[in-house]
């Protein structure tokens, strides 16, 4: 124990006996791993700001948008817009064996929503009571859409947090009354804010039961009285999430007597295979990252290991005397071995604390959206330790050996 105390004691005077190529190589391999760590927290903050804006529409969900289909049965061109109607909506909700819940939505901008002390432009959605099951709109006062509203055809709004705030300034929403082109509706509910910047279309919305939607605010210039704007639906699993559009777009093709191939005839949004995109960018993105981080490393153990040599010839005639002295070659060995270690892990070590101390400075500072503040990751640290120890390995192993190799006699005869 005493022994390997005398080796630390030594290969502390000896880093500090060169403190400039000490702390030079030490720098390299500091900023290797501290940029490393920086560079995957960066991209894990990336990762969980996108999921959780995602997480902030819901999860797993569809938007089924009608496109344009051909004006005659048979025809390979796309001729005429169409409209989904509430009869597809059922349809596809009694027969779309993976279709875990389906919502109708018909929504408009063009209504005038007016409270005793304010007005507010928005948009006015008609839904059904389970549509807050399929999107994430979290309450924070009052309660949602039921199933008496849209039976009985009760006029009654849940309000998002901004058309809120807007229509109610410092005053209490729910319980109070708010005039939809001049139609008067009990304010039921209020949703949380959800998301930040220009992702925040949701808290300028008013929710009313679909079936007084269609029958007060139908589509304008629509022949069709019960005609949607879009279908949002959820899969009964994420993996089926391809067999559900498909299922859907059978039955709404079907209604309306046109191909359910014909690609223009839809516009789909799908947050599962979005997810999945999204996902596969982050996996490369950790493979390059990763790489980099390997090469840097490398890198840093090419250096470790010049130093050393360096120090090995520059200490000769030292490792001469010692072994004249009676230090035996496992002496020499362990001694410049450790060195090569020590100041691999120490470098490494303060570069894990420089990058863990930009991430906390970056905790503080709110970034665009989509992006979290950075986080370390605990796998990527526990692997950049690992990497340094055997870079550090490597990196004493051949000049220590070469240190022990020496013979006694020709080591004191070097100048």
């Amino acid at each position: 124990m005493r022994m390997l105390g005398d080796i630390f004691g030594e290969i502390l005077r000896t880093l500090l006996l060169h403190k400039l190529r000490s702390l030079l190589t030490m720098f390299g391999i500091a900023w290797g791993v501290g940029s490393l760590l920086l560079l995957v927290g960066l991209g894990e903050g990336f990762r969980s700001g996108n999921k959780r804006n995602m997480s902030e529409f819901g999860e797993n969900i569809i938007w089924l948008y009608p496109g344009r289909v051909p004006a005659m049965a048979g025809s390979l061109y796309a001729g005429r817009h169409y409209r989904f109607s509430y009869q597809d909506y059922q349809d596809a909700r009694a027969q779309a064996a993976h279709v875990r819940a389906i919502s109708p939505v018909l929504a408009r901008g063009d209504v005038r929503a007016v409270s005793d002390f304010a007005s507010a432009n928005g948009e006015i959605v008609g839904v059904e009571p389970q549509f807050n099951g399929i999107r994430y709109l979290p309450l924070k006062q009052g309660r949602w859409l039921n199933e008496l509203d849209e039976s009985q055809r009760r006029s009654v709004i849940v309000l998002g947090d901004e058309m809120a705030r807007n229509l109610f300034p410092g005053h209490p929403v729910v319980g109070s009354s708010i005039r939809l082109n001049g139609m008067s509706f009990e304010v039921i509910g209020t949703i949380v804010r959800v998301g930040r910047g220009d992702n925040n279309s949701t808290n300028m919305r008013g929710y009313i039961p679909y079936q007084v939607m269609s029958a007060f605010f139908p589509l304008t210039g629509e022949s069709e009285r019960h005609a949607l704007s879009f279908l949002n639906f959820q899969p009964r699993t994420a993996a089926a999430h391809s067999i559900a559009v498909e299922e859907v777009e059978k039955i709404i093709a079907q209604n309306h007597g046109f191909d359910f191939r014909d690609r223009d005839a839809f516009d789909v949004d799908d947050s599962v295979q979005q997810a999945e995109a999204v996902g596969t960018i982050f996996d490369v993105m950790d493979m390059f990252l990763g790489t980099v981080g390997a090469v840097t490393l490398a890198l840093g153990a090419i250096g470790v290991i010049n130093i050393m040599l360096v120090s090995v010839t520059e200490r000769t005639r030292e490792i001469g005397l010692r072994k004249a002295l009676g230090a035996t070659n496992q002496n020499i060995l362990w001694q410049f071995f450790l060195e090569g270690i020590v100041l691999t892990l120490l470098s490494g070590v303060f570069g894990m604390v420089l990058a863990g101390g930009v991430m906390v400075a970056l905790g503080s500072v709110q970034g665009p959206q989509g992006f979290d503040p950075p986080k370390l990751v605990p796998m990527t640290a526990t692997l950049a330790i690992s990497c340094l120890a055997i870079a550090g390995v490597a990196a004493g192993l051949y000049p220590a050996r070469k240190a022990a190799m020496l013979q006694p006699v020709e080591a004191l005869r070097q100048e």
